[in-house]
């Protein structure tokens, strides 16, 4: 193609070069003379194409079990912070399932160093409902502890008024009897384990509670899968020739 205002004749007796794609490394800015390579959809130098290629985050076993280890600290940390809310406040607020959600996705991508893929977000997930599930165990147990305290102190007080209207004496306290376990430790662990995590469904028996917490567990657990995804990795093509060619001489 010519521009007839400079060149209104074209020359047919000459060899013209067809265009090459860039004559300047996107990134170094220098210029690209021989061969050339596209990452991410660019052109890039060779220098600039092996830098990016070392640059590009790996999958590894090492890279996985990082993020796991950082995953679970953060899953232990948001099930603290959730119970404890709940234990001193009194209140289960279902929105902190989407901050647990948030520090364990990003607690993953920092020990991974950027590297996400499926196995991160399945992972990832997964600590999400096991931190919040899990919290149910200890706010049930103190808010059973405190209305068993409450129950037991009316019933006292209940048979102290009582004896002391036909006696006119207050009773002797009894010494409290020591229960024998019915049941080992890990047997117990075990099972209040299996318990809280199906916590989240036992709640649909108040079916429009149970349903909003489930419902923002679920936006949580998106949050953790959005963030596990890691960076995508670049695409580098090449080496491509960027000599000119020169067209075919064309006759009139």
């Amino acid at each position: 193609m010519f521009d007839s205002t400079t060149n209104p004749t074209p020359q047919f007796d000459r060899a013209e070069y067809v265009g090459t794609p860039s004559d300047k490394c996107h990134f170094c800015q220098q210029a690209v003379l021989q061969q050339y390579f596209r990452v991410g959809g660019v052109v890039a130098c060779g220098t600039c194409a092996e830098i990016a290629r070392h640059r590009t985050p790996v999958d590894s076993h090492l890279a996985y079990m990082r993020a796991l280890l950082f995953g679970v600290g953060a899953a232990i940390v948001g099930l603290i912070v959730y119970a404890a809310f709940g234990i001193l406040t009194g209140w289960v607020i279902g929105y902190l399932s989407i901050g647990v959600g948030y520090i364990v996705g990003k607690a993953m991508m920092f020990g991974s160093k950027g590297m996400g893929g499926r196995r991160y977000q399945i992972t990832a997930v997964l600590l999400t409902y096991a931190a919040v599930s899990i919290s149910a165990i200890p706010i049930g147990i103190t808010q059973m502890s405190k209305q068993r305290e409450k129950t037991q102190q009316e019933k006292l007080q209940e048979e102290q008024s009582q004896f002391e209207k036909e006696f006119g004496q207050q009773p002797q306290t009894p010494a409290p009897q020591q229960l024998k376990p019915k049941m080992s430790l890990g047997s117990a662990v075990a099972s209040l384990a299996l318990l809280g995590l199906a916590s989240p469904f036992l709640e649909l028996q108040s079916p429009v509670h149970g349903a909003i917490g489930l419902i923002i567990l679920f936006v949580g657990m998106q949050f953790a899968w959005k963030f596990t995804a890691g960076r995508s990795a670049l695409n580098i093509e090449g080496p491509f020739d960027n000599s000119p060619a020169k067209a075919p001489l064309q006759s009139s």
